[in-house]
Parts: structure tokens; sequence; C-alpha cells
């Protein structure tokens, strides 16, 4: 089968590689859409916590096209997608219900071979059927939404709270609609993007804000300020506008040997909560009961789709600010 390759740090090529044939309790999955995630950037480069080589892809979306031994409940050409984690359900992180945090954590894309391929195999128990009023392209953000989702209920938003959001990018959105519909009494936005920004305000925003007109906020103090950028220099000004008894939210994935300062006495002075909100935790079905009932917009986040053989220069070429989401069309 032809699948994107990633041989090591910033070196991707198409090539046919061997077909995935299904252990028990798998399926194969023919691949349709799969999403260019940031993550996906992060690996491209070398800063994640993937081997090498990979093919990657994590969020995505198609048909199954053959069943391992002792699979029941699924049937050749049902429209899927599939929760990427592999969890090893042993550990106690497992066993307490914080299954990301797996002593052997593993997922589709980031530590085995993903859905940036035309067939991709996965335990039967991660997949789940979509109706068939649901697209191949929203069904295939059915995983960044889980993400969202364990991160809103990592969060705990207060109603009537006011939020800070830096980055409007593909998630920047969704979360943006999530904590609308969570309570939020303001959702102010800051990007570079003013397309992005217009959006966001489409979209539930309250203000938006361009990160080069900062000043505008000067003074203010939010009680939630999440950053879904992943840029060490932006999550380190974002500190300055939690108010007192607030909770600062790290959403963006940065590179492994990012760091940043903040002033200890702040801390622990103001009473913050820091928290990180880490892939998804056993919230890929309440995240696709989200998107199956249309409580969040989509495909409107979708600004391209490309194909397989174009993947590897898109990778590799500089982020243009004005993208959100990229799909691969594979079938």
């Amino acid at each position: 089968m032809k699948a994107l390759v990633m041989e090591q740090p910033r070196v991707a090529v198409i090539k046919e590689v061997p077909y995935p044939a299904p252990k028990p309790g798998e399926v194969v999955i023919e691949v349709v859409r799969t999403g260019i995630c940031g993550t996906d950037f992060h690996i491209f480069e070398g800063e994640f916590l993937s081997p090498y080589p990979l093919i990657p892809g994590h969020e995505f979306s198609g048909v199954i096209h053959e069943l391992g031994e002792g699979v029941d409940g699924f049937a050749v050409g049902e429209r899927v997608t599939a929760d990427p984690s592999l969890f090893c359900g042993k550990c106690r992180y497992c066993l307490t219900n914080r299954g990301n945090q797996c002593e052997n954590w593993g997922a589709l894309g980031n530590t085995v071979n993903g859905s940036m391929a035309e067939y991709v195999a996965v335990p039967v128990r991660n997949v789940v059927k979509i109706p068939d009023g649901m697209s191949f392209e929203t069904a295939a953000f059915v995983e960044p939404m889980a993400c969202v989702v364990h991160a809103m209920n990592r969060l705990q938003l207060k109603a009537g709270q006011s939020v800070l959001l830096f980055g409007a990018g593909a998630m920047g959105l969704q979360l943006v609609q999530s904590l609308s519909r969570l309570g939020a009494s303001g959702v102010t936005v800051v990007d570079v993007s003013t397309r992005k920004l217009e959006m966001a305000l489409a979209l539930g925003a309250t203000e938006a804000v361009l990160a080069n007109e900062q000043a505008r906020l000067a003074g203010r103090r939010f009680d939630v300020v999440v950053d879904a950028t992943g840029i060490p220099s932006v999550i380190e000004r974002a500190f300055a506008y939690l108010g007192k008894t607030a909770t600062y939210l790290q959403f963006g994935v940065t590179p492994k040997d990012a760091s940043i300062q903040i002033n200890p006495f702040d801390l622990y002075h103001k009473d913050w909560t820091i928290l990180g909100s880490m892939a998804i935790n056993y919230t890929f079905l309440n995240a696709f009961d989200w998107v199956k009932e249309g409580r969040i917009a989509l495909e409107p986040l979708v600004s391209k789709v490309i194909t397989l053989e174009e993947t590897p220069a898109f990778l590799a070429q500089p982020k243009d600010p004005e993208l959100l989401k990229v799909q691969i069309k594979i079938r």
C-alpha cells in the first residue's frame, strides 16, 4: 500500500509499505480523510515523543476493509472513525481513569503507524460507526474534538467566568465554541490573522484582538487563560493576564525541550491553578456525540484538502498563518 513515512526528522517520503493485516481483535480501515495536526508538524521537526520511521496521522475516517479474528459487531464497508489512543489498560493510571498518562502510552500516528496511508489497522474497541448524514470530513474531526472535551473536563469552567484564548487556528476555534457553550461570560481571542479572528467572533467569541495590538489588553485580568498556540514566548506572556484565583490551561503542544519563566510568588500569592491537557482521556465517545448532534461547526474549519503525494512538501514549507485545518483526501 502507499503511505507517507517520516524516516527521520524533516525527511518524509511517499513509498510502498506492507499492508497492515489485522491481528485478532483488530479491523483494517481504508482511510478516506485524515487531518494534519500541529503534533504532526512537531513529529516532522523531531520535537515530539515519536520513533522513526513512522507513518503519522491520528485524526481520520474511512470504511472498514477487513475484520480480524474474533471481531463482531462490524462489517466490511461500514463507515467509521476511530480513537487513536492505545492505553495498556493495566497500569495504575489506566485503572484510575487516567489513560492519557498510561505508563505504556501509545497512539496511532504518534508511537505506531497511523492514518497517512491507504490502510490503517485499529483495535476494534477504538472504532466508532458514523451515521450516513456525517461526512468523512466531519468524522475526521472527532479526534481533535475529543482533545477539546478532555481539556474542558480538566478546566471545569464555571458559568460566568471570563476567558482569554491565545490562538484561533482550527483547535482554537473548536475551543471558542466549546467555551461559549459551557458558559463563559466572555471569550477574548488573540491571533495574528484578521480572518481567523472574524471566524472566532462568528463562532462565539465576544472580543477579538490582533496579536500586534495586545496593548488593548493592558491592565486587564481574566478568570481563565488558555494557550492554543504552543509557542513558548506567547505562553510566557500569557501569565500576565491571569487574575487572582485564575486558572491557566496549556492546550497547545510545544516542542518537548521548550521552557518558560513564571514568577513563583505570583503563583503562590494569587492562588493560581496551572493545568495541562494531554491528548484524549476516554473522551472520544463524548466528542462523537457532540459532533453527531451538530453542536460544533467543523466543516467551515477546513481550509484546504490535499493529496497524500502533496503532503511531504506541505509539511516542509513554512506554515501559512491563514490556514486552519488541512485534510488529506486519500480515497
